[in-house]
């Protein structure tokens, strides 16, 4: 274990939110930080105040929040040329902010300082001093964000030291590197950040970019050479490639460094949190993300299932609950019988038959997919056919027939309309119902048909409908699989049909959904039965 204690510092709510595709509201702000306090990140950097009115308000209202561990940062510039310090605005929007920490952004490549600011080398020099002196009386934290310093440091050395000089002359709590452009290697971060923490004798950050397809590594490597902070994002958000993903890097530095952090102690939410950011983000969250997907501990040939069985370190770097995540074994045709028994073990499913169930069950699932099925998103569907096979499993309705009509008229107008009658406990129902298509228009009389029988139905959403081609040379008449996500309040699960007929393979999906959400009802009934 290094006794080192590393700061994180979170830009999530500034850089991250310069992500294409996103934009947080004041309060997606709000509940953010509350949930990067609850893994104690260190810092976390709200926004720049007096860019924009949202960015103003949180530094008012996230006081009221009541944060257990983190201390809020504001982010900003330094004085500009022709400003006095009592009327630049900008800055006076920074002392305004009630932050008790000030992070100011400086040009330290002197391509940046005389083409992007159009001052001199010398001028630089003055404002990078006089701003942090300034901020420093007014009795701040201050940290300066060395914008573009490897590239400066590759490109003039001794004027990029120089900067940091000012900073530390003035007062600057830390000087933090930042890969802007994000183009350097963690061979030469390394070596330059090595040589920076040497030469400054003070508290030094870092700050990467992920152009290169390297900010993790690089912030690792520059903990190996003496930084004692390392700024980055929740998921890697950030403009472009985005920024260092702290859900990566904080795991690595903690259980692969044996680096300790406040985080530490709380990693195993970082799942959990992880994921509720890329909600409030409204992205898709990265399954194959290292430590927080879905994918992150998910195994699939059987060879490997077989030896986790016999100890999880054979095809596991590390237990996926330390990160608040778990293990998962999917069943496909590259499955052995050792898939079918753990899954089997993990959804509570007794194999009655022994040796001869799993055996039974895999040739069935490969005969399937085969066809075309697919069982790795469709966690329901896997689910229903073991339980059918084990002889558990008795329907909820039987379909006694279907009927689906679309019709275009003169007008351009498309109407579809599905007829149904099924039959639940001897008891025929026959109804029909309209949709804005044909897979509507059945999911929708289905349902209708189903509420009275089993009114939970109403609660039932698709949030999910996937259609893939999975013969393209069979033109029209090729066969397809429809995969459906479907929900109830906070579950969710996927679904799988397939057919040369689009409206067949939606409908075996459809039915799969309906029955599963059903069965797992009645399955919780039963507990509770039992244990009351």
């Amino acid at each position: 274990m290094n006794n080192t204690r590393i700061l994180i510092y979170d830009t999530t709510l500034r850089d991250g939110a310069q992500t294409s595709g996103i934009s947080f509201s004041l309060q997606d702000k709000i509940r953010i930080a509350g949930e990067l306090d609850r893994i104690q990140v260190d810092y976390i950097e709200g926004g720049w105040p007096g860019s924009n009115p949202k960015d103003n308000i949180f530094f008012s209202e996230i006081r009221k929040a009541e944060l257990q561990h983190a201390k809020i940062a504001a982010f900003g510039s330094t004085k500009r040329q022709h400003y006095t310090f009592d009327n630049d605005d900008l800055l006076q929007q920074l002392v305004q902010s009630g932050a008790s920490t000030i992070t100011i952004v400086a040009k330290t490549w002197d391509f940046q300082v005389t083409r992007a600011l159009n001052i001199s080398l010398q001028q630089n020099f003055d404002l990078i001093y006089g701003t942090v002196a300034y901020l420093k009386d007014k009795g701040f934290e201050v940290f300066l964000d060395a914008e573009h310093f490897y590239d400066g440091f590759a490109a003039n050395p001794d004027y990029s030291l120089k900067t940091l000089e000012k900073a530390r002359e003035a007062g600057a709590d830390m000087v933090v590197l930042c890969d802007t452009n994000g183009g350097t290697l963690p061979h030469d971060i390394e070596r330059i950040t090595r040589l920076v923490v040497e030469q400054m004798q003070m508290p030094t950050g870092v700050h990467f970019h992920n152009d290169a397809g390297v900010a993790v590594a690089n912030s690792i490597a520059a903990v190996r050479a003496g930084v004692i902070s390392v700024q980055g994002t929740m998921n890697g958000y950030g403009e472009r490639c985005g920024n260092c993903d702290l859900t990566a890097f904080i795991p690595n530095l903690v259980f692969k460094m044996g680096y300790k952090c406040a985080a530490s102690g709380a990693l195993a939410h970082l799942t959990e949190v992880s994921r509720y950011i890329s909600e409030i983000a409204n992205l898709a969250h990265n399954e194959r993300a290292p430590y927080v997907g879905n994918d992150a501990f998910t195994h699939k040939g059987g060879i490997h299932v077989s030896a986790l069985k016999k100890d999880t370190k054979t095809y596991e770097h590390l237990d996926p609950a330390l990160v608040g995540n778990r293990r998962r074994v999917l069943v496909s045709e590259l499955s052995g019988k050792s898939n079918i028994e753990v899954k089997a073990k993990e959804l509570g499913i007794e194999m009655k038959e022994g040796v001869t169930l799993p055996a039974k069950i895999l040739k069935q699932i490969k005969s399937l997919e085969d066809q075309g099925f697919q069982f790795e998103a469709a966690e329901g569907s896997f689910e229903l056919l073991i339980r059918k096979a084990s002889g558990e499993y008795v329907p909820f309705f039987i379909l006694k027939g279907f009927r689906v009509i679309t019709e275009k008229n003169e007008k351009n107008i498309l109407t579809c309309e599905a007829t149904i009658k099924v039959e639940v406990d001897n008891r025929i129902e026959h109804t029909a119902a309209n949709g804005n298509g044909p897979v509507e228009a059945l999911d929708n009389a289905l349902r209708k048909a189903l509420e009275k029988f089993y009114p939970e139905i109403g609660e039932l959403q698709l949030s999910d409908y996937k259609v893939r081609v999975l013969n393209e040379k069979g033109g029209t008449a090729s066969p397809v699989r429809v995969l459906i996500d479907q929900k109830r309040r906070t579950e969710h699960w996927g679904t799988v049909g397939v057919s040369t007929n689009i409206i067949e393979a939606s409908w075996q999906a459809l039915v799969d959904g309906i029955e599963y959400m059903l069965y797992k009802k009645l399955l919780s009934r039963e507990r509770q039965h039992s244990d009351g």
